[in-house]
């Protein structure tokens, strides 16, 4: 890989919320008039559509998971700032052609960082809107440049006791997720560096995290430290604390619920009063472009 940093000052780093918003709404406007979308979407609740108004910064940042730093909703955005986010360094390990230990801006080298408006759907049955800003995880796979025996990659938050909380009795820390490498490679997968135009916020996952957005949001992890390449998928941290509420995929599937919850509909955040909840919709709305990788499987089994 080469070494250096990209340059990737935007002018929303700088625009106000409300400005930054009316931006995006006119350049989704504009390429839909040409008859062309900025990005592939899917309809209603794809990236770049201008019906579908993001939530505030203030939602984003203040209401949100991020165990290691507490079980509340706002305890990320009371106590992440604790967390040093630079430098930072990834190790990239296993069935890979140069494993080591990188750091984050050699990785981020030359990448084009895209505008990505997705939904968000947390298992718990509430959903927002965020504008994220990141590079496609294929761009990246494609430097790592993963051996033929490769079938998964896998994650890893950061764990630093001494910077935060880790409540005890919820999950085996460090935090781990995986991915099947064709999914990593769907160009709707993205690794987020910021959201708004700005530097993505400690307790939104910085200084780098993952955004799936057709699966429930504990897949898309926090805080990367280590991306490791294997022939065989692995038991994920809520897998290895709760089997049966938490499978592999975890795609959001409105006809299969939660054992302790339905699926069928969601509380959206900032909705207001009136217009707080949705019908969920099969991989969140995103199945025109990734039903095609769970071809033949049963998903109420392979949940």
């Amino acid at each position: 890989m080469a070494h250096g940093w990209k340059n990737t000052s935007r002018e929303s780093a700088i625009t106000p919320e409300t400005l930054y918003l009316n931006r995006r709404r006119l350049m989704a406007g504009g390429a839909a008039a040409l008859g062309a979308g900025l990005v592939p979407g899917p309809g209603a609740a794809g990236p770049f559509d201008a019906a579908t108004d993001p939530n505030s910064l203030n939602d984003i940042t203040t209401y949100n998971n991020y165990y290691e730093f507490g079980l509340g909703k706002s305890d990320p955005s009371r106590y992440a700032s604790a967390l040093t986010t630079s430098p930072w360094t990834i190790t990239v390990d296993g069935l890979v052609e140069d494993p080591g230990d990188y750091d984050l801006r050699e990785i981020l080298n030359g990448k084009t960082i895209e505008d990505r408006i997705y939904r968000l759907r947390c298992v718990e049955a509430w959903s927002m809107v965020i504008p994220w800003q990141g590079v496609e995880l294929r761009d990246i796979l494609a430097d790592l440049r993963p051996l033929d025996g490769a079938r998964y990659v896998h994650f890893e938050t950061v764990l630093r006791p001494d910077e935060m909380r880790l409540p005890v009795g919820v999950i085996d820390w460090p935090y781990v997720e995986s991915l099947r490498l064709d999914e990593a490679r769907h160009p709707l997968t993205l690794l987020a560096t910021g959201l708004y135009g700005r530097d993505l916020p400690n307790q939104n996952g910085a200084p780098i995290r993952l955004v799936v957005p057709w699966k429930y949001g504990f897949k898309s992890i926090k805080s990367i430290r280590r991306i490791t390449f294997s022939e065989t998928p692995i038991r994920t941290s809520w897998m290895k604390s709760a089997p049966n509420e938490y499978g592999y995929y975890a795609n959001v599937n409105p006809q299969v619920d939660h054992p302790r919850w339905s699926q069928s509909s969601e509380r959206v955040i900032g909705a207001g009063i009136f217009g707080n909840r949705r019908q969920t919709e099969m991989f969140n709305g995103y199945g025109d472009e990734v039903a095609g990788l769970y071809a033949g499987m049963d998903l109420r089994e392979n949940f």
